[in-house]
């Protein structure tokens, strides 16, 4: 039986951090779809597009990798796909905590659908989206912080 996982989140920008539990997640499941949620009380750094592309570069030669885009609450997603996990990803005690608050919500909305939470290696775990936003913000070098290959686009 195939088993797929749907992998959310904003994504802005898509970590090295991140492919470490895309791939750890690999070991788990056959297939990984990474869905980035559209929050329209808040504008990105960069659009869902760029999201995307990045992604995709980060992510070549994953056959078993798809990236989708989706507004509305998780389960829903997981539902209309037929998927019965979530992958999410922490770097410490405040993520994980927020994370099992996300975790039981959805356990009482979707009792079929369950929560992986990972938590990052700890190489990674001083890397976060905001992190990376603050370097290019100030035309730093991100490239420690991203997965090799990716090129991220410049900030306007």
């Amino acid at each position: 039986m195939h088993k797929t996982a749907l992998f959310p989140g904003s994504f802005d920008p898509f970590t090295a951090g991140h492919l470490n539990i895309l791939r750890r997640a690999l070991t788990m499941f056959d297939s990984v779809v990474i869905a980035i949620g559209i929050n329209q009380d808040k504008r990105g750094f960069y659009s869902n597009e760029q999201k995307m592309d990045i992604i995709r570069q980060a992510t070549t030669g994953m056959d078993n990798v798809s990236v989708i885009e989706y507004d509305g609450l998780t389960i829903d997603v997981c539902r209309e796909l037929g998927i019965s996990h979530i992958v999410r990803g922490v770097r410490n005690m405040l993520d994980f905590e927020n994370e099992r608050a996300i975790a039981d919500a959805n356990r009482r909305l979707a009792p079929e659908i369950e929560t992986i939470i990972i938590p990052t290696a700890q190489e990674f775990a001083h890397i976060s989206s905001s992190a990376v936003r603050d370097i290019l913000r100030h035309h730093g070098d991100t490239t420690l912080f991203v997965p090799e290959g990716v090129v991220l686009p410049p900030v306007e």
